[in-house]
């Protein structure tokens, strides 16, 4: 599946490694500079840098061969845009806008081009659900047919893995660390990353269970 992913803000790029991670055609597109070479390092995701309420942009983003469109900038007014332009003047077959205003809520229907309105607060897992229609998933966590399951875990003060590296964590077989989030921001995760309280991580698997691995960490 290709999808095009407009605001590379936390939740922006945590969806856009989830679905990279189930092997789906990725791309990214920020209109902060700084953000997009922050976030140069995010594997197996196409990073542009621009405006995505502007058609020329979209366009070179690859709008036109998109299957979804996934609007989650910090901007109702901005995802409102984005959604119309990418079902009306490129066809994309399904359109996902996130709101962060729920007083803006009621104009986020077909009128838009949105599919899928999602408000602020829905939980990455459900709002992934949301935005590809549940056609991949079972349950909250599998995220393709393939069988790729999406799990999060948190690091506390008594988490045996607190203070110590990525690659120092012995994880389950199939699985890897899609993202760690610590202070609200995502990083992109390698093994000499020192885990500490607080971090919020997904990992994706296609073979270990959610309790092997939180076990892991805890």
């Amino acid at each position: 599946m290709k999808v095009l992913i407009a605001g590379a803000g936390r939740l922006g790029t945590q969806i856009a490694q989830v679905l990279s991670a189930a092997h789906n055609d990725v791309t990214l597109v920020e209109y902060d500079d700084e953000r997009v070479a922050e976030l140069g390092g995010l594997p197996h995701v196409r990073l542009v840098a621009g405006d995505a309420c502007e058609p020329g942009l979209l366009e070179s983003a690859g709008a036109l061969a998109c299957d979804l469109v996934i609007a989650v900038t910090g901007r109702d007014e901005d995802n409102l845009v984005i959604s119309l332009l990418a079902k009306r003047q490129f066809g994309v077959g399904r359109v996902a806008a996130r709101v962060n205003e729920a007083e803006n809520a009621w104009l986020f229907d077909q009128r838009w081009g949105v599919d899928a309105a999602v408000p602020a607060a829905t939980p990455l897992i459900s709002l992934i659900e949301e935005a590809t229609g549940a056609t991949d998933t079972v349950a909250l966590l599998r995220l393709s047919k393939a069988g790729v399951e999406v799990i999060e875990t948190a690091i506390t003060e008594r988490s045996r893995a607190a203070g110590h590296t990525l690659g120092e964590v012995s994880l389950p077989a199939g699985t890897v660390v899609a993202t760690v989030v610590r202070g609200g921001q995502p990083t992109v995760p390698g093994p000499d990353v020192r885990l500490l309280p607080g971090d919020e991580l997904l990992l994706v698997s296609h073979e270990a269970t959610e309790q092997e691995i939180h076990a892991a960490f805890e």
